[in-house]
């Protein structure tokens, strides 16, 4: 079973930025598909950004152009820069993966594997 764990959240002003990581069990590269995902209190959950293992990124529309997924294959890590952050951003973040999809690669849909979360928690 491969276990998936979250860092790098925190407390921000509205403006800031943070690093989120995704630390899997085993080498990331045995994933087709890894994604962010986050759940504010009350809300749906709603998918942040995804990444293939060609690098092929796809953002949800509300962080295109301020959020960044990076697979890092050196550090084994999938990180999430998060930028320009505003109240609305508050939530659990949450690290997927999957293997091979035939609705490609994208932060949408259920995933085999999922972490813990971790909290962004953004004040005005």
């Amino acid at each position: 079973q491969a276990r998936l764990e979250e860092s790098g959240g925190g407390s921000v002003q509205a403006g800031g930025s943070l690093r989120l990581s995704c630390a899997p069990s085993g080498y990331i590269a045995q994933y087709y598909c890894m994604a962010w995902f986050r759940q504010a209190p009350g809300k749906e959950r709603e998918g942040v950004a995804a990444i293939d293992n060609f690098g092929v990124a796809k953002y949800g529309d509300s962080v295109e152009g301020r959020f960044t997924i990076i697979q890092d294959s050196a550090k084994n890590t999938l990180d999430l820069h998060v930028n320009s952050l505003q109240p609305e951003d508050t939530a659990m973040y949450y690290c997927a993966a999957d293997g091979w999809r035939r609705e490609g690669c994208s932060p949408s849909g259920d995933f085999r594997y999922w972490g813990q979360g971790t909290q962004v928690t953004v004040s005005s």
